[in-house]
């Protein structure tokens, strides 16, 4: 059967908050395509190249790299070993990538030959594409805690110069920042707030506690706020929104106890 003639398509975009060379090392590199499909599944990032993917329950799916330029495009065809959806180089698979404003903007196209056979794929690569973004969002920001943990530092930073270089380094010159006392929109609206900060509450240092949540470049964190004198004053979360390359783009702080006269 030929992949020439093949009238129906499954189409998804979705937006992946990294560069397009980030995304594309998934469809070249066999750990990363293993990752997103399951353990054993394999790609051959070459024209003419097997892919292979196993998925649970041992449904095996092959097929062969069409064209592959790096970074934007792969094409390849995609069909079952075994059983009756598609069989084997019966339908292809085209994904194309693009930068936007330095995220990926990911367009997937999936053509066949049976519109039932198409309408069986759609929540499938719904649920697939999904798995991916959050895949790549979890390699690319596997150090979220230690931006977080630097955040905090930078808060608790009693010296200016020092504590004006730590947020040069982690956050963005745009990041906002919000909480019931705050509506900061910068650095250099930021960098005066925490000088202020340490002027009416000398002393005062924040800290993670426990583990950071993370799921597609937003991370959860809780945190704890002490005195001077290491008594406890607040505590609170923080939902950080983090940009493709890692530094803080928003933060939006929720107070859970805040002591009376206390702010932050």
């Amino acid at each position: 059967m030929t992949t020439n003639l093949l009238a129906h398509r499954v189409d998804r975009v979705l937006m992946i908050q990294a560069p397009p060379e980030i995304v594309f090392g998934f469809f070249t590199d066999n750990e990363r395509w293993a990752a997103w499909w399951g353990a054993g599944s394999t790609i051959d990032p070459t024209p003419g190249g097997e892919v292979r993917i196993l998925m649970p329950g041992g449904v095996e799916v092959r097929g062969e790299v069409l064209e592959i330029a790096a970074p934007v495009r792969l094409v390849f065809t995609y069909g079952f070993t075994s059983g009756t959806p598609i069989p084997v180089g019966a339908s292809r698979v085209q994904i194309e990538l693009e930068e936007s404003n330095g995220a990926t903007r990911l367009q997937l196209f999936h053509d066949f030959d049976e519109p039932a056979v198409r309408n069986e794929h759609v929540q499938g690569w719904r649920y697939q594409m999904s798995l991916f973004s959050n895949l790549v969002a979890n390699r690319l920001h596997a150090g979220a805690a230690q931006t977080v943990d630097q955040w905090f530092a930078a808060w608790s930073e009693p010296d200016g110069a020092t504590r004006e270089a730590a947020l040069d380094r982690i956050a963005a010159s745009n990041v906002q920042f919000s909480d019931q006392f705050s509506a900061i929109a910068g650095l250099d609206d930021l960098k005066p707030h925490l000088a202020a900060v340490h002027t009416f509450m000398p002393g005062m240092r924040i800290m993670r506690d426990g583990e950071v949540r993370h799921c597609q470049g937003r991370v959860l964190a809780d945190w704890v706020a002490r005195g001077a004198d290491g008594n406890e004053r607040a505590r609170g979360t923080n939902v950080f929104a983090l940009f493709g390359d890692g530094r803080v783009a928003s933060v939006v702080g929720f107070w859970n106890r805040p002591a009376a006269g206390t702010r932050g």
